[in-house]
């Protein structure tokens, strides 16, 4: 049974899928405020991003909170990068033709930093885990044709990358080094394992 009440600082679907397969119960708080990056480390920038998220909900829930069990808020932040720069969601149309060309045949590593905060009640200090998951992703080449049919099948706008690995794009993914959920939006398994830490 889970011994404390969660929170997910994030609204996004594929995050709440991934926590919901994991078994947990939770609350969905989305962070709301500005984002501020001091690196453009694509690492260092995902571990801030999903600190600045999970430390403004904690803020704002830990107030009210009545503290019957722990308060847990989880963080997150995805980036995809090709040598070493980040590849945000496409602008346009044009962009996201652009991104898809360069990712062709390719590979590149996607990004996934997660801040847990763990509140045991009232009195107590705030503890933190912050921390990164880095996946390798390699397409098969990619002719004209297959990247403008995505591109205006409209799948790619809201996606890092111009892409989503668990829509119609996989057919394109030729391999995965690493954590598959970690591409998707949470490293699921290492969450586990972290918040065991705090039980």
């Amino acid at each position: 049974m889970q011994n404390f009440h969660l929170i997910l600082a994030s609204a996004s679907p594929r995050r709440k899928e991934l926590l919901m397969q994991g078994g947990y119960t939770f609350d969905i708080i989305p962070a709301k405020g500005e984002e501020h990056i001091t690196s453009d480390k694509p690492f260092e920038v995902v571990k801030e991003l999903s600190m600045q998220k999970a430390s403004e909900v904690m803020r704002e829930q830990s107030l009210t909170f009545s503290f019957e069990r722990p308060l847990v808020v989880i963080g997150s932040d995805t980036v995809v990068a090709h040598d070493d720069t980040i590849l945000g969601k496409p602008s346009s149309r044009e962009d996201a033709i652009a991104t898809l060309r360069l990712l062709s045949g390719n590979t590149h590593q996607v990004y996934t930093g997660v801040t847990i905060l763990y509140q045991k009640d009232a009195c107590s200090d705030i503890l933190s885990d912050c921390f990164y998951e880095k996946t390798d992703v390699t397409f098969y080449p990619l002719d004209e044709q297959e990247i403008t049919r995505y591109v205006d099948s409209g799948d790619p706008f809201d996606k890092a990358g111009s892409y989503g690995i668990q829509g119609p794009f996989a057919i394109h993914v030729k391999e995965i080094s690493g954590d598959y959920n970690n591409v998707v939006g949470l490293p699921l398994a290492a969450i586990y394992r972290r918040l065991k830490k705090f039980m």
